[in-house]
């Protein structure tokens, strides 16, 4: 593996509101998806700012892509994207209009920028509304040409608040795909800040968890879910609730960690995958009909709930 894309070291920022990101140590290895995540005040848009040399830290330090956000920034952002959670896009202009001008801004060649711009405003649904002025657009309609306009100079490193917020479930399958292909087969880089956390399951190799401003969690799900939980769970259909005398059957088993009644069934936390038959076969005897066995692996949202409920963390305002 090469030199990591992002590396930060006790990254800290404070407003006069107080702190808002604390010592933030992560890294980020090329063509990876970090989904960074948290509530409102978490330090998620003030990481990303940092990070792209719009804001200078406190103290720590951080090398993106090789350099110094904040002695190279401008040359830093000629190789990244940012969409931010508010499009940005100029009113007074058309969809097509707010893209040439950033690509023109950027050194591109006018024909090559207009050309650019058409393909990625048809690639995201709004080549039909090109030559529309966008003052009169939808959330949607917005983030889609927001999120063209950050691709137009191809860059190596994408940094996504909110991606898919405010589009409708096909184009935001379409982003998230985008997002996937993005990272997968031409190699990008994404940190991705998302409040959806079935999104982020989709795409992160990675998730880096904040709350007021501290790192609570970094690690792929799996990770993270073996330091949060013993064994494996294994969710049970009865079709009905188990019996007090099946759950205290279970409960004696040896490898059995937990046994918890479902309204239709029950949840075993056993050592290992190995005392799955174990389980079932006691079912079995004690009368239980086992409709279905469904061995369950913690995804991400399972982890991040765990990590909240453990921070005891609590939403805060948005950042400055």
């Amino acid at each position: 593996m090469g030199e990591p894309a992002i590396i930060c070291d006790g990254l800290t920022r404070d407003f006069p509101s107080g702190r808002a990101l604390d010592g933030l140590t992560i890294d980020v290895q090329p063509g990876e998806v970090l989904a960074l995540l948290g509530p409102n005040g978490a330090g998620k848009t003030t990481t990303i700012r940092l990070l792209n040399g719009v804001l200078v830290p406190d103290s720590g330090t951080a090398t993106v892509l090789g350099m110094d956000p904040w002695r190279q920034g401008n040359e830093l952002r000629a190789r990244t994207g940012v969409l931010t959670e508010n499009a940005g896009l100029d009113e007074r202009f058309t969809a097509l209009e707010n893209l040439v001008v950033m690509a023109r801004l950027r050194g591109i060649d006018a024909d090559v920028a207009r050309r650019k711009a058409g393909d990625l405003l048809e690639r995201f649904g709004m080549g039909h509304r090109a030559d529309v002025k966008v003052q009169g657009f939808s959330t949607g309609q917005r983030k889609r040409v927001a999120l063209a306009r950050a691709l137009l100079h191809e860059p190596d490193l994408l940094f996504l608040d909110e991606p898919t917020s405010g589009l409708d479930p096909a184009a935001t399958r379409d982003v998230v795909d985008l997002i996937g292909s993005l990272a997968a087969e031409q190699g990008r880089t994404v940190v991705l800040c998302t409040h959806f956390l079935g999104e982020a399951g989709k795409l992160a190799n990675r998730m880096a968890v904040l709350f007021q401003g501290k790192l609570h969690a970094f690690g792929t799900p799996a990770e993270l879910a073996r330091g949060l939980w013993t064994g494996t769970e294994v969710r049970l259909d009865l079709d009905v609730p188990a019996p007090d005398a099946l759950l205290s059957s279970l409960g004696a088993l040896s490898m059995v960690i937990q046994a918890v009644p479902t309204p239709n069934g029950v949840v075993v936390r056993v050592a290992d995958r190995d005392a799955v038959p174990v389980v079932v076969a006691t079912c079995v005897a004690a009368g239980a009909p086992v409709y279905a066995v469904n061995p369950h692996d913690p995804s991400l949202e399972d982890v991040y709930f765990e990590i909240e409920a453990r921070a005891g963390a609590v939403a805060l305002p948005e950042e400055p």
